[in-house]
């Protein structure tokens, strides 16, 4: 890697303050807020609208389409062509 052109790559903390959970990885996005973790640092930490703690694919209270029902309505609607 050429040295100068590439962004600081440290320790994040994302928050979801929704589902009231929080990871520290590694990203070289900036942020004046910072938090203090569980190790004792201080780390710049992010808030995000939707982690895996709140999303209904990894919950598990995502809704069932019914397809099936769907395409009868239309077939109900617009015909059988």
């Amino acid at each position: 890697m050429r040295k100068g052109i590439h962004p600081e790559y440290r320790p994040v903390v994302f928050r979801d303050p929704s589902a009231d959970f929080a990871f520290l990885t590694r990203s070289t996005v900036t942020s004046d807020k910072t938090v203090e973790w569980e190790d004792g640092n201080v780390y710049p930490v992010v808030d995000v609208d939707v982690s895996s703690a709140s999303h209904p694919f990894y919950t598990g209270r995502g809704r069932v389409l019914d397809t099936q029902g769907r395409v009868e309505r239309f077939r109900q609607r617009y015909g059988s062509r």
